[in-house]
């Protein structure tokens, strides 16, 4: 068990989340809707996020089956450092579930936190490496300002030694959280264990 962090709204705490529209109702869902939700993720049956984009189920089909090559797909940046640039992209977009969740998932993979604690209190300046000080540093400039990102910011990259393919696979995770935190954010709210 890793410790627990609370650090500027933030937290590696298991949190919920509530939908502020209203989800399709499990025992009324079309076989679409509940196959496209067994596709999807192993808890979205019971997750406002899912029932309510399983409204659209073959969107959800599409945004899921890209998320999870994105995330979980063999090969590349190691899963841990996804897990981070995507813990990053979500506390500069201020979406508190999203950081949880993986910050959570880091720590199951990188059997610690003490870079969570960092992207939490000041992401500028986190990593506990040179590695993950240009991971964490890429993921915040895409994030801010993609327009911006050129060829000197991968070569950094390759500096602290990441190759053409885990360059790759950085761009997609940091990539998907543009979309993933904003639905996150724009259509319901975290709920901490404390508020329930």
């Amino acid at each position: 068990m890793t410790d627990l962090i609370r650090s500027h709204g933030f937290t590696n705490e298991t949190l919920d989340w509530d939908a502020w529209l209203d989800v399709v109702e499990l025992d009324h869902a079309t076989p679409e809707q509940v196959a496209v939700l067994e596709e999807s993720h192993p808890k979205a049956k019971v997750s406002d996020y899912y029932l309510f984009l399983v409204h659209q189920p073959e969107i959800l089909r599409q945004r899921s089956a890209a998320f999870n090559a994105i995330m979980y797909a063999p090969g590349g940046l190691p899963r841990a450092e996804r897990e981070l640039s995507t813990t990053v992209v979500s506390r500069i977009n201020g979406c508190v579930y999203c950081a949880s969740v993986h910050a959570q998932r880091f720590e199951q993979l990188a059997k610690r936190n003490d870079v969570i604690r960092q992207v939490f209190d000041e992401p500028r300046s986190a990593g506990t490496t040179e590695r993950e000080r240009a991971i964490a540093q890429f993921s915040i400039a895409l994030t801010e300002q993609p327009d911006a990102v050129d060829a000197a910011q991968l070569r950094a990259l390759r500096e602290a030694g990441l190759d053409d393919a885990e360059i790759l696979d950085l761009i997609h995770s940091v990539s998907i959280f543009a979309w993933a935190n904003r639905l996150m954010l724009n259509l319901g709210e975290p709920v901490f264990p404390d508020a329930q």
